[in-house]
């Protein structure tokens, strides 16, 4: 059986769901490499590529007297957080008036929908930012939200593949037959939720939920990867050292923007370290408690998958959604298995109407029952942690109430492109679309079964 590697196991991810051999190889040796696009609830693809005629998602209207401009944001290798504060910068708007639905790979070509408040299409002429287009399609009443959303499309290359031709497409092939006959991929949550290089965004969000700003901030700041860049480690080992917040100012990378923004803040406010996470972006503030939700959450399915436990059929005591027409499922609407029901749970299981689903932690979100909730204990036990810890007193914006998770997410529309051989080996390509929040790295991670997640580029 494949052992998961080193840092899938520093975040969770402890098991595979396919027995194939992995075919090997390296994703993103380019940013072209890995390509995504969003689709909206309505249909409607962002294309990082600008179409004959951008479409008029979610009935964008050219009417100047809506509040929010609906563009196509795309961009080549670059952080969302960033991109948008660049195109902010030059908008001359405070970069919470841009909300996107969803985050990003950032190296990769990416291409998705965002709303601006109170621009027109006139001023979308002033963002010239390289790698970064901002194209209009038209006025919305409301600002975008991940409520939009239903997914996102990929198209990606897998280079340096030792392997011939039909070895791999036998390979690939049994893989999707294993996930099909599964119902889906174990809805992991992927690596880029982490960092890979430097894995510590769930680190950080465990010593919020534990009150402890200071361990938290300095875990942020300070905690070296010997995957990172040189610079960046060394500057990292020496403030883990010193504790000086002025003196690193002088000798942090500029390109870790907003460690710099932290540092400001604790040179200037010194002890303030709960105030210090203030300073960042909204949605990267939340991001660090969610990492360790979902680092739980892959505990968890972890867990159930080790002990036996079917993931497209359902025990007593646990949860089950609903699924919209979209394929989304509907997590506000859950039912607990009992003795009475079990038997038409699974049936709905069996026809796509209805899944299996797991608890990502909060202080309002209760445990499974029966088996699979011994296992959330004692995951719980293990980790030292409780839900009311995630009301964050310190900082209650940061605090997370908690909801439910699929087990398994469909792949859809599974495509092998094509292939080409060279000197470093064979390159596919590959196409598939994913449900909103859910994680193409994770589907690559079957295919591939890296040993070593740096090298092969996740």
């Amino acid at each position: 059986m494949q052992v998961a590697s080193e840092i899938d196991q520093l975040l969770g991810i402890e098991t595979f769901a396919t027995k194939t051999s992995g075919i090997g190889g390296r994703i993103r040796e380019t940013a072209e490499d890995f390509q995504v696009e969003e689709i909206l609830a309505d249909g409607s693809k962002a294309h990082f590529t600008p179409p004959e005629k951008e479409f008029q998602a979610l009935g964008a209207s050219l009417e100047q007297s809506q509040r929010y401009l609906l563009c196509v944001l795309a961009k080549q290798n670059w952080d969302a957080f960033v991109a948008i504060k660049n195109v902010a910068i030059q908008l001359g708007i405070d970069q919470n008036s841009i909300q996107i639905a969803g985050i990003k790979d950032a190296k990769a070509v990416t291409a998705q929908y965002a709303t601006i408040e109170n621009l027109r299409i006139d001023d979308v002429h002033r963002v010239n930012v390289a790698g970064v287009q901002l194209r209009p399609v038209g006025y919305l009443r409301y600002p975008l939200s991940v409520f939009y959303l239903l997914g996102n499309s990929f198209k990606i290359k897998i280079t340096n593949i030792a392997h011939d031709q039909d070895v791999v497409i036998t390979q690939i092939s049994q893989s999707i037959q294993e996930i099909t006959e599964l119902g889906g991929i174990p809805n992991y949550y992927g690596h880029q939720r982490f960092g890979t290089a430097r894995p510590i965004t769930h680190y950080v969000g465990k010593a919020i939920i534990e009150g402890n700003f200071e361990k938290a901030a300095l875990l942020f700041l300070a905690k070296p990867s010997p995957n990172e860049h040189p610079e960046s480690r060394k500057a990292r080992t020496e403030l883990q050292q010193t504790h000086d917040f002025k003196a690193a100012l002088d000798y942090y990378p500029k390109q870790l923007r907003y460690e710099r923004l932290m540092l400001k803040h604790l040179n200037e406010h010194p002890n303030e370290y709960h105030n210090a996470f203030n300073v960042l972006p909204l949605k990267l503030q939340a991001l660090f408690v969610q990492a360790y939700q979902s680092y739980l959450f892959n505990r968890f399915l972890s867990e159930r998958i080790k002990a036996g436990l079917p993931l497209n059929k359902v025990e007593i005591g646990d949860f089950a959604v609903g699924v919209e027409r979209t394929g989304l499922p509907m997590v506000n609407m859950p039912q607990i298995v009992t003795t009475q029901n079990q038997t038409k749970i699974n049936e709905a299981l069996t026809i796509g109407k209805m899944r299996l689903a797991l608890p990502i932690v909060g202080f309002k979100q209760k445990l499974s029952g029966g088996l699979m909730g011994e296992l959330e204990q004692r995951v719980l036990q293990q980790e030292e942690v409780n839900l009311q810890s995630f009301h964050v007193t310190l900082n209650p914006r940061l605090g997370n109430r908690g909801s439910l998770r699929t087990a398994l997410t469909p792949v859809k529309n599974f495509e092998y492109l094509e292939n080409a051989n060279n000197a470093n080996g064979l390159t596919v390509s590959i196409t598939f679309t994913l449900l909103r929040g859910c994680y193409a790295t994770v589907l690559l991670r079957e295919i591939i079964k890296p040993h070593d997640l740096i090298t092969a580029g996740f």
